[in-house]
């Protein structure tokens, strides 16, 4: 290899393009300032919204993309680089990522659905029916969600698992309301077992007094009478409050004697004699409907001859269309 020539064409380049070099170097740098104003402003601008951090993270790294982008394809401009075949192999190489990752785009595309329409926000405790999971939400972010659920396990699901199936978004607003089933005796005092209820649940300071606290009983079951009773507390003092009423609710029906039953069957002798309840009676005896009887039979006798081949005469047959005018009279009669 002839170094000399190598380096003599090297400095050639550089002597017939010094100021297309300056020119790159400079909009190199001028372009990464101005990149880096623009997106700390938009920034400042998007702090001043209502929109949640994750959308505020994507909108900034789709416009810092494209900034980057575009300062690429003018420095390459400027050395004397045709753009539109570039162009053309970027357009290439985006449909075949996107045609090799559908799954992935619709992620993405679930994402953005998830994070414009605020179903939901980093904090709150959701179910995923579908996937039969729930727990806090930890993280959201344009592919994958993941929850923390109550005994520490970190659940990631994709964000088209959230949004085509149905979910319950428990953290959704400040107050939640805390139901609760309680089944006594059936000689149990029913005013008594009312009262006892709701003043455990109004000892508890974590109960909102307004609205009220209720109680009241609800089914008569095969061996127990059920109450229900609810109140509303904070959203964060959920289980708080429902363990502490549970708890205390027990304590009192067991310090006012009021039983607390399970399932059983009662199963009692009989000692009395049936009673023969039937008052059991023969069949009556049939009894005729007493009909009209018309002169049919008699009619017919009139007018069909009693040997069929017969020849009837005009005068008889006359004869015999009065006798069947008399007959009919004599019905109406």
């Amino acid at each position: 290899m002839d170094w000399a020539k190598l380096w003599q064409d090297i400095v050639n380049f550089f002597s017939a393009n010094v100021w297309n070099i300056i020119f790159f170097f400079v909009t190199l740098f001028v372009g990464l300032i101005i990149i880096k104003i623009f997106i700390f402003a938009f920034r400042k601008i998007l702090n001043r919204t209502k929109m949640e951090k994750i959308a505020q993270n994507f909108l900034v790294t789709i416009i810092k993309f494209c900034l980057y982008l575009a300062l690429l394809l003018i420095l390459l401009s400027q050395i004397g680089i045709q753009i539109s075949g570039i162009l053309t192999a970027i357009s290439a190489l985006l449909l075949a990522i996107g045609m090799a990752l559908q799954s992935n785009v619709a992620n993405l595309a679930n994402g953005i659905i998830i994070v414009s329409n605020h179903m939901f926000k980093k904090g709150d405790y959701i179910i995923v029916k579908q996937e039969d999971v729930e727990g806090n939400i930890v993280e959201i972010n344009f592919l994958f969600t993941t929850l923390m659920t109550v005994d520490n396990k970190k659940i990631t699901l994709p964000n088209s698992a959230i949004v085509n199936g149905s979910v319950v978004n428990l953290g959704a607003n400040q107050k939640r309301r805390v139901d609760f089933t309680f089944s006594v005796a059936y000689e149990s005092d029913v005013e008594k077992v009312k009262k006892i209820v709701l003043d455990v649940m109004k000892s508890n300071g974590k109960v909102y007094l307004d609205p009220e606290p209720f109680c009241k009983l609800k089914t008569l079951g095969s061996s127990s009478i059920d109450f229900f009773a609810n109140c509303w507390v904070d959203s964060t003092d959920y289980w708080d409050v429902y363990y502490y009423v549970t708890e205390w609710v027990y304590n009192e029906f067991k310090r006012n004697k009021i039983s607390i039953p399970f399932s059983q069957i009662e199963v009692r002798e009989r000692k009395d004699k049936p009673k023969n309840i039937y008052n059991r009676k023969n069949l009556p005896k049939r009894v005729e409907k007493e009909r009209e009887e018309k002169n049919t039979k008699k009619i017919t006798e009139i007018l069909v001859p009693k040997k069929k081949k017969e020849k009837i005469k005009e005068t008889e047959l006359n004869a015999r269309a009065k006798e069947i005018v008399n007959l009919q009279k004599t019905e109406k009669k």
